[in-house]
């Protein structure tokens, strides 16, 4: 720093509030002292910053490290707006089955400011965790010992009930679900949100298929069961995986779409709009749950309350060509559409 300060003509002092993101610092000043930075390739020492502020500027994720689509997109949208905020970030992956408590161990041990939750699954029990750091929960809430800790998250439940009351809306006397694995949180608000959208329509809740594992194939196993069902018109899927396979099902039963079965998705992956028919999916908009939860975390490192929660919703229904109104049961069916 001593160096970096003598090529840019400047106070250690100066040199300091450009690292740190203080203010008070001219625009030239600043970047005449960024300019020398880059030249001298100084790096800041995080251990020595981590004790003279008792801060390591590192947030710290607990993720499944799933390529599912939905996980890794949110990811990657955290790492954007930790970097974004001036943090970098740890990550402890849970996929090999190790708990949540051991990764969060692991990052103390490492040493972070804070912790997001980004764990999908759970064992149905609430989760009891001893962190001296701020936590926040992309989803389920958490038992803390100590420290403080927020859920932040798009809100599943509104979201299929959304979904669901959408193919209500176009006639359809009732609504299929193919549900997702239920120790996944994700895939038990999808379900809840439908059961409680029928139940507000007065519509009858029929039979859950086996639950899906998200995958196109499990949507196809559930798709053949429903194919075969003559009062199956309309169909929410847990996923976009699970809508996909359940249509493969649908054309090769002869079963248009949405001529005789309407089928609605979650998430709109971004092959989504581009299926024979396009899909009517659940968008979720996970650049805004990351900044939400990256926003209230450095709150409550800092202190701070919480900032206010946006009015836009995190998630919004994108209606494509795979509904329609329910076909009056008199008339000829109809052919599917040519892929």
């Amino acid at each position: 720093m001593t160096e970096v300060a003598r090529a840019a003509g400047v106070s250690q002092k100066t040199v300091s509030r450009v690292v740190n993101g203080e203010p008070h610092v001219s625009p030239e000043v600043r970047d005449r002292v960024l300019r020398a930075i880059r030249d001298l390739d100084y790096r800041p020492n995080t251990a020595a910053r981590a004790l003279l502020l008792g801060r390591y500027r590192r947030i710290g994720v607990v993720s499944l490290g799933s390529s599912l689509y939905g996980p890794s997109t949110l990811l990657i949208a955290l790492e954007r707006a930790m970097q974004r905020a001036g943090y970098s970030v740890a990550l402890a992956s849970t996929l090999e089955g190790q708990r949540v408590s051991v990764a969060v161990d692991a990052l103390l041990e490492q040493g972070v400011d804070g912790i997001v939750l980004s764990e999908p699954i759970d064992d149905g029990t609430p989760l009891r965790l001893s962190a001296d750091v701020p936590v926040v929960s992309l989803g389920e809430g958490v038992e803390l010992t100590r420290g403080t800790s927020a859920v932040v998250g798009a809100d599943g439940v509104a979201a299929a009930r959304i979904a669901t009351e959408h193919l209500l809306s176009l006639g359809h006397r009732t609504v299929w679900h193919l549900p997702g694995p239920q120790d996944w949180w994700a895939a038990r608000d999808r379900l809840r949100g439908w059961r409680e959208a029928l139940a507000a329509a007065d519509a009858p809740e029929p039979p859950l298929p086996s639950p899906g594992d998200w995958s196109p194939a499990s949507g196809y196993a559930a798709g053949r069961q429903l194919a075969r069902l003559s009062d199956v018109t309309a169909v929410f899927a847990a996923n976009d995986d699970m809508a996909i396979g359940a249509l493969r099902a649908f054309a090769e039963a002869g079963r248009a779409v949405p001529g005789d079965v309407s089928v609605v998705g979650y998430d709109d992956i971004p092959a989504a709009a581009y299926l024979s028919p396009p899909l009517t999916t659940v968008r979720q908009n996970f650049a805004a749950v990351a900044d939400r939860a990256v926003d209230v975390l450095i709150a409550l490192i800092e202190g701070r309350p919480a900032p206010a929660a946006p009015a836009d919703r995190a998630v919004e229904l994108t209606v494509r060509a795979s509904t329609g109104p329910v076909r009056d049961p008199g008339a000829a069916p109809q052919p599917a559409p040519a892929p």
